[in-house]
């Protein structure tokens, strides 16, 4: 998502690199192509000519015209512009009350089902919540089936009464959630293939007898502008209090991104960015704004090695490092953990300028990374902790016991030696990142 638009808005930026003023006349071409570039993304028209009209006005502005370096603030009022488009301020989903209620409503194939998992998930793991899900979606063949397999593989109660009144379903959940002191309760109801008044009234009826502190609209980032349509029509039934975009990992022009919270003034509150029951992020206007513009996102990387590397383990990797006493038997600890981040390939694309180094178009075999894993897990402890012991006959040994050959196990020795090298430098202040 965003690639495309974000590798055409830096290029019409780079363009500007260098000038020593700027004019109305050398900003033309950097100003004609971001605007190209985000009415190919499906970016609404009003609100591509309100951004092109604010960069312009405050480009042309005279705090720009004293700068000492003008086309350096020009790329910060385009981010700015960028970051107030996406919403502003980072606006977090209701945990405080207790119990918390969460509706959650969208049209069918939007993916709402398996964001009401995740949405569960996370409450769980970042803000230690006990939640039930609650299966109201009693018209959509095996949707109630569908919603206990994600619970039962996450380990989360559903609470259902098959094909009952879901206005009753979702009454009946609460009693239910608070007898057994359940603090989270996320509501799956009915979706529709287009905004359908019958269905749409069930809707206010479950607002008006449940009362939840968050109603959140799914919507199919792939659905272009038609998005802002069902967003207004589902928000004059319903009191929205934010939305969910799904699908962002596909192949999206990401335009509805950009639209929704300037036309509707209903903040993006998740974004999926993976099928899996973890592919969940919190929305931050900046960060993306940063991704688009190819800055990077170090804080959502952190935020994800957060959830599967503790401070502690962290802090001991580091000090290893630094004191190059980091082996095979640490490497194969923090390579279980990577590989808890998700795929590889989506970390490495929210570096500083991934774009620019190829590394959006990087693909990470699986296999590959299972084959690195068989080779360490065929050594000894004692081998891991000291690898300089492995002679011919080990390595052979290793090789035969992985499945793999002798000079991929020399290959994994080399790799890791220069690794160790490079981390000690690192951590000794003697090298800089690249970036």
């Amino acid at each position: 998502m965003f690639e495309y638009m974000g590798d055409r808005i830096s290029n019409a930026i780079k363009n500007i690199r260098g000038l020593g003023r700027i004019t109305e006349e050398n900003i033309g071409e950097a100003l004609r192509e971001i605007r190209m570039a985000l009415l190919e993304a499906d970016v609404n028209y009003v609100v591509v000519k309100e951004f092109m009209n604010h960069i312009k006005e405050k480009a042309l502005g005279s705090e720009v015209a004293k700068s000492l370096k003008p086309d350096e603030l020009f790329i910060k009022i385009v981010k700015d512009e960028l970051i107030a488009l996406l919403g502003g301020d980072y606006v977090p989903l209701e945990t405080s009350k207790k119990p918390t209620i969460v509706m959650l409503a969208g049209l069918q194939g939007s993916g709402k089902t398996t964001t009401a998992g995740k949405i569960a998930n996370l409450v769980r793991k970042k803000h230690n919540k006990k939640p039930l899900l609650v299966a109201c979606d009693i018209y959509r063949p095996a949707a109630i089936n569908q919603l206990m397999t994600i619970g039962k593989s996450l380990n989360i109660e559903v609470f259902s009464e098959g094909t009952e009144n879901p206005v009753k379903i979702s009454s009946d959940a609460i009693d239910y959630a608070k007898e057994k002191n359940y603090d989270y309760i996320i509501i799956d109801t009915a979706g529709r293939l287009q905004i359908d008044e019958k269905l749409m009234q069930e809707l206010k009826d479950i607002e008006e007898k449940v009362n939840p502190n968050e109603i959140l609209l799914v919507i199919d980032a792939m659905m272009g502008q038609d998005a802002i349509h069902v967003i207004e029509g589902f928000n004059q039934a319903l009191n929205l209090t934010g939305t969910v975009l799904t699908k962002l990992d596909g192949n999206t022009k990401g335009g509805v991104a950009l639209s929704i919270r300037h036309l509707t003034h209903i903040p993006i509150k998740f974004v999926g960015d993976s099928e899996k029951l973890d592919g969940l992020s919190e929305f931050y206007p900046e960060r993306m704004a940063n991704r688009i513009l190819d800055m990077g996102d170090i804080l959502s990387i952190a935020d994800k090695v957060e959830s599967v590397i503790s401070e502690s383990e962290a802090y001991d990797t580091a000090r290893k490092m630094k004191k190059g006493t980091f082996d095979l038997e640490d490497f194969l600890t923090t390579f279980k953990q990577i590989k808890k981040l998700g795929p590889l390939e989506n970390v490495l694309k929210m570096l500083p300028g991934a774009r620019k180094m190829g590394l959006n178009n990087i693909n990470i075999d699986p296999k590959d990374m299972a084959h690195i894993e068989a080779i360490i897990l065929s050594m000894t402890k004692e081998e891991r902790h000291h690898p300089e012991i492995l002679k011919a006959t080990r390595k052979q040994r290793i090789a035969k016991g992985s499945g793999r050959s002798v000079e991929e196990v020399n290959r994994l020795l080399k790799q890791f030696e220069e690794m160790k090298k490079m981390m000690k430098m690192v951590s000794s202040g003697n090298m800089k990142m690249p970036f």
